[in-house]
Parts: C-alpha cells; sequence; structure tokens
C-alpha cells in the first residue's frame, strides 16, 4: 500500500482476507488485484479502492471509472483465458466497497458506460464460463459501481453493518429527483424497501445470499474474517452444489414474487 493510499474498507478486508499477499503488478492504484487460496485452492480477490492521486478527479473517493472499470475486465478475463482447458475453473471474489461510477464530462465523452458494461460482462463471462464469482458487500455499493463490480455474482454475501448501503443512487441525489427532503426520503424508505439504503431492507428483495455480523466492520478482528472467509467458502460450495449455478435463486424472497412471475410469463411466451 502507498503512502498516498488511504484504508478504506474494501483495502482492509481484502488484505485480511488475504493475509496482507502482495497484489499483481500492473494494475494502477485504484484497483487491487490479489491471488490467494479460497478454501485450500487458488482464487482471485478483486477490489477497487480510494486513490487521491488519481489522474481522473471523480474517480479519487472509490468510485468506479473509466480506468477502473476496464481493468476489472482485464483481471476477470485473464482469469478466464487461462482457466479455460481447466475442468475445475478457480473463484474469483469481489470485495466491494464502491462510492458510485465516477461521474464527470470526461467520463462521459470517454464512454463511461462501455467501460462499467465491460467490467459487468467479463464478470458474467466468467460466471457463465464456470468460475464461482463470489460479491462480498463491506461498504458501499452504489449506483453502476456495484453493477460493474460484484452484481453479476454467483452468490452476493452482505455486512450487517450500518455502514453497508446499497442503492441507484446517493441520498442526497435520489432526494432532489423525487422533490424530496433527504428526512422526506428515509421516512418513505420506512415503508417502500427498494427505496432503503440499509442492508436488511435489501435483504428483502432476495438478491443477498448471506449476511454477516461482525464485530468491527471498518478494522476486521481475527474472528471477523473466519467468519467472512467460512462464508465465501459456504458460498463456494453451495455455487458448485449447483447444477445451474445461476441467479436464479434471487427471486425467492417475498418482494420478488412479481418478477418472478413476469419472468415466468416472458418465458412461456418467448417458447410459445
Amino acid at each position: 500500500m502507498s503512502i498516498h493510499d488511504p484504508i478504506s474498507r474494501g483495502a482492509a478486508w481484502l488484505a485480511a482476507l488475504t493475509a496482507n499477499a502482495a497484489p499483481l503488478a500492473g494494475y494502477p492504484a485504484s484497483v487491487r488485484v490479489v491471488d490467494a487460496p479460497l478454501a485450500s485452492e487458488p482464487a482471485r480477490y478483486l477490489a477497487v479502492l480510494p486513490d487521491p492521486q488519481n489522474r481522473f478527479t471523480r474517480a479519487r473517493t472509490g468510485e468506479v471509472g473509466l480506468v477502473e472499470a476496464w481493468q476489472l475486465a482485464r483481471a476477470v478475463r485473464q482469469v478466464v483465458l487461462e482457466d479455460r482447458e481447466l475442468a475445475v475453473k478457480r473463484p474469483i471474489v469481489a470485495v466491494i466497497d464502491v462510492a458510485s461510477q465516477a461521474y464527470g464530462r470526461r467520463e462521459e465523452a470517454y464512454g463511461i458506460h462501455q467501460a462499467l458494461a465491460g467490467a459487468a460482462g467479463a464478470y458474467a463471462e466468467a460466471r457463465l464460463a464456470g468460475h464461482p464469482v463470489i460479491g462480498l458487500i463491506v461498504g458501499k455499493a452504489m449506483s453502476g459501481a456495484f453493477l460493474a463490480h460484484g452484481y453479476q455474482a454467483n452468490r452476493l454475501i452482505a455486512l450487517d453493518d450500518a455502514g453497508v448501503m446499497v442503492h441507484a443512487m446517493g441520498k442526497a441525489s435520489a432526494a432532489r429527483i423525487t422533490l424530496r427532503s433527504v428526512e422526506a426520503l428515509e421516512a418513505l424508505a420506512e415503508t417502500v424497501p427498494p427505496m432503503a439504503y440499509d442492508i436488511k431492507n435489501y435483504a428483502t428483495l432476495g438478491l443477498l445470499w448471506r449476511t454477516l455480523s461482525v464485530a468491527n466492520a471498518d478494522t476486521p478482528a481475527a474472528g471477523d474474517v473466519a467468519l467472512a472467509a467460512a462464508s465465501l467458502q459456504a458460498a463456494l460450495n453451495d455455487i458448485r452444489a449447483d447444477p445451474d449455478a445461476g441467479l436464479a435463486s434471487r427471486l425467492g424472497a417475498p418482494h420478488r414474487q412479481a418478477s418472478a412471475t413476469v419472468r415466468e410469463v416472458l418465458n412461456q411466451q418467448w417458447q410459445g
């Protein structure tokens, strides 16, 4: 870690889960790629970190910008290419603590949408190629950054902590768009789970495979790390025991029944 690299939850958990293994060379300071064991087998861990020296000013505090998205895609696709002849594919673990996608004129001009799609596509390609992909949400999982980094995982795990938030946009932005104050938005979220930011409400939507209660989400203790490592191993076993290893498990929650019904009707129409 360089002297310019602030400690973030993503950095802390990545280091803890990989026993401080050295990151791969050739990646920017904002993208850390580490090859380390998961359940005694090789795995690739990835995290996006804050970098105050990032030449793209909109991507200095943990956002997924142009460089970050393309480098995530590169790191994931490298695993797919290297393992293409192997019967057992390496697991890929996305350690997720991302503020949002990078918003800026340069990002829009140079195709932030394509960069984010490239990262999301790489994760999907890995999953469809047989790589168990696991996302561990340790901090923020916001907006297009989450879609690009982790949302395509076979299994999503999140820390049950007040600092863990999942949403399409920040509260201030959502308040402006809905013509409400932040306080009114928070009150509305208490009755409409998809509007909420806390992880407990997000869990009711069915996208999480498991939540973890830890003692210290900012600076994980040995017990916290052991719990997370055991959950990653359990997720790996669950993925490999799933004949489809897809995303169908996300549709089982009560708040996803309408989505399940729509998918069923669309499938019937497609087959018909």
